[in-house]
């Protein structure tokens, strides 16, 4: 197993875990991880769009984390493995580098845009280096 994509599965679960947290905790939790004024109103106004948007981001870093325990050998290969790590790892990198210039000013607050930022880049990283050292292995469909 390749313990870069073994780190960057764990980080994406529980990146995927605070997302689940955050809807049960409420608007509080938007707050305090950096969502967005907007946000955070339709969360104390019983909105279900804060849910429904952290609910898809959480599932979508699930599916992340498997396509990464897969690319480390952990369970078996999943389609497409090579090209959606790659579009994985370019994600986090892309977000990493273009969050502090796009997202400043839209709504979300400057603390979450660098600390997201940060979390991202070291994502990213695990996920590249991982890569690298399994690209050979993990083959094309």
């Amino acid at each position: 197993m390749n313990p870069a994509l073994m780190i960057g599965a764990g980080l994406t679960a529980a990146a995927a875990l605070m997302h689940l947290v955050i809807i049960l905790v409420g608007p509080r939790a938007y707050h305090l991880f950096g969502a967005g004024n907007r946000v955070v109103r339709a969360a104390e106004a019983g909105s279900l769009y804060p849910a429904v948007v952290t609910a898809c981001i959480g599932m979508v870093l699930l599916g992340w984390a498997a396509y990464a325990l897969s690319g480390a050998g952990a369970i078996a290969p999943l389609p497409f493995l090579r090209p959606v790590l790659t579009a994985i790892t370019a994600v986090y990198l892309l977000r990493a580098v273009l969050g502090p210039f796009t997202l400043i000013n839209n709504g979300r607050t400057a603390r979450f845009v660098w600390i997201s930022s940060a979390v991202c880049l070291v994502y990213g990283l695990a996920h590249l280096l991982g890569l690298v050292q399994r690209w050979d292995a993990l083959g094309v469909p």
